[in-house]
């Protein structure tokens, strides 16, 4: 092992947070190497957010029929769902997202190595059969689902999000383990393809919510459409015919299981005990948010393998960072973004800046509405969810919120805009709120903050007060 390839940066792993990195550290040299040992084309792309949304929206598409009668619309009965179709359509999808991001490698050379890499020290990295040193080391490994070892004997009859999609067909009965978001969002999916799905979760609430209304809420109108089982322990045996699935409280036989109990960071075989710095029970070392420098070493970490914000944009963010640090002789610490998730549910799941678990209720108002009574939402027959904001009750200013409601992802970037801008209940409402839109809804659970508040100037049209009437609302 005598070949010794010295660089300025490392990058390790091509993921979302990896290309991030590789676009700054370009910006700053052209001495660097990439070094990628799995799938290229990110997590993403792949086997995550794209095409997710491609089989949502299908199941979403075919879900409008149980609407048309209503509508006034006849004939809906006669729709079916091709499952092979859908899934086709899917792939298709998702090899065109794949093609896309392909092409930020695609000109490197032999400076993308597709190879495994093991630090051995703060500088050093063994590839194969030969070292490459760095000034600079970005670690972006990415993660990997989470497969509870017994269920490993079930074979392919085990699902992850990295299988789900490769699938060409579905079968009649699927359980689903764990209902984050994910889970959450491929249970209702399959459900509205018409699937029997089970959902279960060790947890007592959905989705990651933390605010105790919204969580119920979310819970009863996702029931209606699978089976839901929260604080449920499950252990799988065969069956004749499928995988039955026991626990406390009944058992259920299915086809298949998807297993979407988390996502594991790779840090197994990536030599982080090398580096001297300490590490937690989980092998995961102290990395700073603001610059992702593990310690005072040359290393930085990104992306899903820290396990601080795994998000798409969080993940470009940190590659961002580290990219930016690996290449600058003085640290630079970012600011991070106001905390935002949303779940591609329907209705959508939105949090928004702080926890709501985490305000303090002396020092907090909480404002909401129930989109049961909203005029928009009405008249497009997506009446149902429930919207809290939580603002400080010292000055008005707006700190978080959580929902379940129609086309939610578009008030959580508003109402993200709001946070990061350091606005207050009053500045928001100064606005406009065209009508008629579900952002109506959002004005009316401002309103209620703003009666706990004191009042404005006579003059200050964040005073004008509702109309009272659901029509004008």
């Amino acid at each position: 092992m005598s070949d010794i390839e010295r660089v300025d940066v490392a990058i390790v792993g091509a993921g979302t947070a990896g290309l991030a990195a590789l676009r700054e550290v370009r910006k700053r040299t052209e001495n660097f190497v990439l070094i990628n040992a799995g799938h290229y084309g990110t997590t993403c792309a792949r086997v995550g957010c794209m095409p997710s949304k491609a089989l949502i929206a299908a199941a979403n598409a075919f879900h409008a029929r149980t609407k048309l009668d209503e509508f006034g619309i006849r004939g809906a009965d006669a729709l079916a769902a091709d499952i092979p179709a859908i899934v086709h359509r899917v792939r298709v999808l998702r090899d065109h997202f794949v093609s896309g991001v392909l092409k930020a490698t695609e000109n490197l050379g032999p400076r993308n190595i597709a190879a495994h890499a093991r630090l051995v020290g703060p500088n050093r990295l063994i590839v194969d059969d030969w070292i490459v040193e760095a000034r600079q080391i970005v670690l972006a490994p990415g993660s990997s689902p989470i497969v509870p070892e017994p269920w490993r004997a079930f074979g392919d009859r085990i699902i992850t999000s990295d299988t789900l999609f490769e699938q060409q067909d579905l079968p009649r009965r699927i359980g689903v383990v764990g209902l984050g978001v994910l889970g959450v969002e491929i249970a209702q999916a399959l459900a509205r393809l018409g699937i029997e799905v089970h959902g279960f979760d060790g947890g007592d609430r959905i989705a990651g919510i933390s605010d105790e209304k919204i969580a119920q809420v979310a819970k009863d109108l996702l029931g209606q459409e699978f089976a839901i089982h929260l604080e449920a322990q499950v252990e799988l045996a065969q069956a004749d015919g499928g995988i039955e699935m026991r626990w406390d409280g009944g058992s259920v036989v299915v086809d298949k299981v998807i297993a979407a109990v988390g996502r594991r960071p790779n840090l197994k075989g990536l030599g982080l005990e090398t580096l001297g710095v300490p590490l937690d029970e989980k092998g995961m070392p102290d990395v700073d948010p603001y610059t992702m420098r593990i310690g005072d070493t040359s290393v930085l970490l990104a992306g899903d393998a820290n396990g601080q914000r795994p998000l798409l944009h969080e993940g470009a963010d940190d590659g961002h960072i580290a990219g930016l640090n690996a290449t600058s002789e003085n640290p630079i610490r970012l600011s991070r973004r106001t905390p935002l998730s949303i779940v591609f549910s329907d209705p959508q799941i939105v949090a928004v800046g702080q926890r709501a678990s985490d305000l303090e209720s002396a020092t907090t108002l909480v404002g909401e509405v129930n989109f049961a009574a909203q005029g928009r939402a009405r008249t497009m027959l997506e009446n149902h969810g429930l919207l809290r904001v939580y603002a400080a009750r010292e000055d008005g200013r707006l700190l978080a919120a959580e929902m379940v409601a129609p086309a939610a992802e578009h008030m959580g970037h508003l109402l993200a805009l709001a946070i990061g801008r350091k606005l207050t209940v009053h500045d928001l409402l100064r606005m406009p709120f065209y009508h008629p839109t579900l952002e109506e809804g959002l004005r009316t659970a401002l309103r209620m903050v703003a009666r706990e508040l004191p009042p404005c100037s006579i003059s200050d049209l964040a005073g004008c007060g509702p109309m009272g009437a659901e029509a004008l609302e």
